[in-house]
């Protein structure tokens, strides 16, 4: 029995030692077992450069017998996820003379070819190409030869393991190269090696400011050296991160000091990619080159004297009134610039009422500070108040009057509580019942329709655009929309329901302005018991251009329908553009069937540009399509389409009734043709047919 006690004892200590090991929590990573991976000793043939001088001004190809064979030590990482689906080589892991950059279909590469691995490239079947005029290691494919001459693709993931190999016996640590910001046009050879950049800062136009918003990569800009007659920088580079950083939201070094990581460059913009957040550990010395004595980035809301909105719109006297004393207002985030529907302003608001605050700064969206539902202080001193139409508001002069804050003043003002978001709530009322107390508030209407006049219309066309709602009593109240709002050309709702937006005020006329277009989507029945028309077909061409529409090429056929997103940030549309080549290209829907509504209409929008005006778009129908539209039988719809031959601006066309196709099965085309010596870009968006009881 002694025996199989001490037996069960010893069992029982090991599961409990094993049990509490298996329970710690590290936040340490090992470098990762390589186990041997893909470790093979080569012989180099050829180096760095002597590969790089092989591409002239067009795609080089290695052939598939050739023996040739580079090799390089690692300098990037892609374990933070900053740097994707990119290897980056030095030719010496200290004081280089070349850097190189590998584009692989491949991620997580770090546990293969961690920093500092010495590794061989077999060249045989890979090809030399620019991106951005950077010279890179790819592959030729079909892609590569559809967008030019000197474009290569990334390097297939299942490639890889044939063609790159980390050595089995040499790691070595990677000293970064010191580099001026002045010198990087004369060491264009190291582009793709680790650099270091000293006695440098992020600009003030990005302190206090996160690496990067979420899912977005964005430019930071770096300063090395103080030009003193001219107070600035005496160079400059830009800092590229991505949003998928691990340490994306990480708020970036305000300090001086030392910059390590990837020098690369996009065209004529040199810039760096961070390897890691500890790289940048050196930037904490104050003062700052441009005279910032401490971390400008903190603030001790105790030291100040709270003031409210009520308060703070209390200071306006008459004209442009500045404010002077150590005031702070602490406020949440209403609404932003996140659809484009307001523009370098936000609004905030306390319990005592909301203000709109502007600043010059695009994007105040992607900034953690300006998020929606955000608690953000403002520190007030300097700042102004000043009445624009009768609405009061903070900012800087300009004009005499109101305006921005400037982008290299916002971190002077604006502080992150560091608490998370919180839902906005609205303060309802009725159309009648709003007094300036509401203005600058976030506000509910309950039950409200959009004027008949205005059904079938878009929120927005050709420039700030007034609708009317209405309640159930008549009375109306204007909603304003930008043209550049990217749901400005989708057709305002025909039902009835709550509408959420900011209140402001023109010279005594209430107006709202909705920051999304969910913000006012009315499905319920209208005031006089009508049912809103219910959408039957829809193609917005976000997410393709072939999903519900399939491009014909009948005339010319280096031009067809594509989609881009050009000049309209995240909006998608079809495209077409027949160049100095004659072209027939048709764009034809799917089937849409017209049955069990009472009637039926179409919408969609158009944008043409052109220095040399071709032939207008044409629209037509069928009920018959033969699969061929120069076989089918069409009908011509005398559509409205955009005349203003300029700039990124669609015109939508409005109801377009075809009520004489009801119980039918349709489809709707968009005809492109163009000559070889008049030609216009044709764009089509949001297609939409619907169906009314």
């Amino acid at each position: 029995m002694k025996k199989y006690s001490s037996f069960f004892k010893i069992f029982f200590i090991t599961f409990a030692s094993l049990l509490l090991t298996a329970c710690v929590h590290d936040d340490k990573y090992d470098d990762p077992a390589l186990q041997d991976y893909q470790c093979r000793d080569l012989t180099a043939t050829m180096t760095i450069a002597e590969v790089k001088a092989l591409h002239t001004n067009m795609r080089y190809v290695f052939p598939e017998n050739s023996t040739a064979v580079m090799e390089g030590y690692v300098s990037s990482t892609d374990e933070s996820g900053n740097i994707y689906k990119t290897i980056y080589i030095q030719d010496s892991p200290v004081n280089p003379t070349q850097g190189f950059v590998i584009s692989v279909d491949a991620v997580s590469t770090y546990t293969k070819f961690p920093q500092g691995s010495k590794i061989y490239i077999e060249l045989k079947g890979l090809a030399l190409g620019t991106y951005g005029g950077l010279v890179q290691l790819g592959v030729q494919d079909a892609n590569a030869v559809a967008q030019g001459v000197d474009a290569v693709s990334r390097i297939p993931e299942k490639l890889v393991p044939q063609r790159i190999f980390r050595s089995c016996s040499v790691r070595e640590e990677i000293v970064p190269k010191v580099l001026k910001i002045s010198e990087m046009a004369a060491n264009q050879a190291l582009l793709g090696a680790l650099i270091k950049v000293e006695d440098a800062e992020f600009t003030n136009r990005v302190l206090c400011s996160a690496y990067a918003p979420d899912g977005v990569t964005v430019d930071r800009p770096i300063g090395q050296g103080w030009n003193t007659s001219a107070n600035s920088y005496a160079n400059t580079a830009v800092v590229r991160n991505s949003g998928f950083a691990a340490f994306a939201n990480q708020q970036l070094p305000a300090g001086n000091g030392d910059f390590v990581g990837i020098f690369s460059k996009f065209n004529t913009t040199y810039q760096m990619y961070i390897n890691k957040q500890a790289d940048l550990a050196d930037m904490k010395t104050f003062p700052r080159l441009d005279g910032i004595a401490s971390n400008p980035c903190v603030i001790d809301p105790s030291a100040y004297t709270a003031k409210t909105v009520a308060e703070v719109k209390q200071l306006f006297t008459s004209g442009l009134t500045q404010i002077n004393g150590n005031f702070l207002l602490k406020a949440k985030v209403t609404a932003n610039d996140e659809t484009g529907n307001l523009f370098k302003y936000i609004y905030v608001e306390d319990a005592t009422g909301g203000i709109r605050v502007n600043i010059n700064k695009t994007n105040l969206y992607q900034d953690a500070r300006f998020k929606v539902g955000k608690e953000l202080y403002i520190k007030l001193n300097g700042l102004y108040v000043g009445n624009v139409n009768g609405e009061l508001q903070i900012g800087q002069p300009f004009n005499n009057n109101v305006g921005q804050i400037a982008e290299a003043d916002v971190y002077k003002h604006f502080f992150d509580s560091n608490m998370p978001a919180t839902p906005v709530t609205a303060t309802e009322k009725k159309i009648n019942q709003f007094t300036l107390a509401d203005v600058g508030k976030w506000v509910k209407i309950k039950d409200v329709e959009f004027v008949d006049g205005d059904l079938g219309l878009p929120y927005a066309s050709g420039g700030v655009t007034n609708r009317t709602l209405k309640d159930c009593s008549g009375n109306t109240i204007l909603l304003r929309t930008s043209n550049f709002a990217n749901f400005a050309g989708a057709e305002v709702d025909g039902g009835n329901g709550d509408v959420y937006g900011i209140l402001s005020v023109f010279n005594g006329t209430y107006q709202l302005w909705i920051p999304k277009q969910v913000h006012a989507d009315f499905d319920n029945p209208r005031c006089d018991g009508s049912q809103p028309p219910t959408t039957i077909f829809f193609e917005g061409f976000q997410t393709s251009l072939t999903s519900n529409f399939t491009a014909y090429d009948i005339l010319g056929p280096q031009q067809v329908w594509t989609r881009s997103n050009q000049g309209t940030g995240t909006n998608y549309y079809a495209v077409m553009n027949g160049g100095t080549t004659a072209n027939e290209d048709w764009l034809v829907s799917s089937e849409i069937n017209l049955t069990g509504f009472n009637g039926y209409s179409f919408s969609f929008d158009s944008d043409g540009r052109a220095n040399t005006p071709g032939n207008p778009l044409e629209v037509y129908i069928t009920e018959n399509f033969s699969g061929n539209p120069s076989t089918t039988t069409w009908t011509k719809i005398n559509a409205p389409i955009d005349t203003a031959l300029g700039g990124f601006a669609f015109f939508n066309s409005g109801k377009i009734n075809i009520d004489s196709y009801a119980n039918k099965k349709i489809r709707i085309a968009f005809k492109y043709t163009n000559t070889a010596t008049a030609s216009t870009t044709w764009e089509v968006d949001n297609l939409k047919v619907s169906g009314s009881k």
